[in-house]
């Protein structure tokens, strides 16, 4: 019953990191804690099922100071950036069974640094990863590569939107067939 309820308070304050409303200014805070309640949200999805073993998520969180910033705002980015990579290394199982998949496992690395004043979250998997066409396009309003009824081509459109316009810092991404993607997110420490 410990245990249980540890879980049931970590979950719920994770939850209240996660969805914190977010003011009409920007306020201080600690990026691993966004990341670790998105993480914790989406533990459902990166679970072991019948068709995979679970996808393994390594963390190197470097030394950072809190950062001025919409934090509502952020975890919907990070929200978006790994729930795609969940989709991108579900669909580059397709046609590996079981054993296959545990001999070159499904991972997603986050690491997070800081650069000139300058917080840098990246974000990588190792799925198929995209040709040059489309990562032209993957910021572009209502652009997707999910079928219908998965996709809305709003998740990394927004995702550019917060980072650029909101919090004055860039996203990038990196990415060629076979070697998987990468996200760069670059943001000021202060505004």
């Amino acid at each position: 019953m410990v245990m249980a309820c540890d879980r049931l308070k970590n979950i719920s304050t994770s939850l209240r990191t996660f969805s914190r409303a977010d003011k009409d200014y920007k306020v201080p805070f600690k990026i691993r804690e966004g990341i670790e309640s998105t993480i914790l949200i989406l533990k459902h999805r990166l679970k072991a099922n019948e068709q995979r073993p679970a996808i393994e998520v390594i963390t190197d969180y470097g030394s950072l100071p809190q950062v001025e910033c919409f934090p509502g705002q952020l975890n919907q980015v990070f929200m978006n950036i790994l729930a795609n990579a969940i989709d991108a290394l579900d669909e580059s199982n397709t046609g590996r069974n079981f054993a296959e998949i545990q001999e070159n496992p499904n991972k997603i690395t986050i690491q997070t640094s800081l650069q000139d004043d300058r917080v840098t979250i990246t974000i990588a998997d190792n799925a198929n990863g995209m040709n040059e066409a489309v990562k032209q396009k993957i910021f572009d309003h209502l652009f997707t590569t999910k079928s219908v009824g998965k996709g809305t081509g709003l998740g990394l459109a927004i995702a550019r939107q917060i980072v650029v316009e909101k919090h004055g810092g860039s996203i990038h991404c990196n990415s060629s067939p076979g070697k998987g993607t990468e996200f760069a997110i670059a943001i000021p420490v202060r505004q």
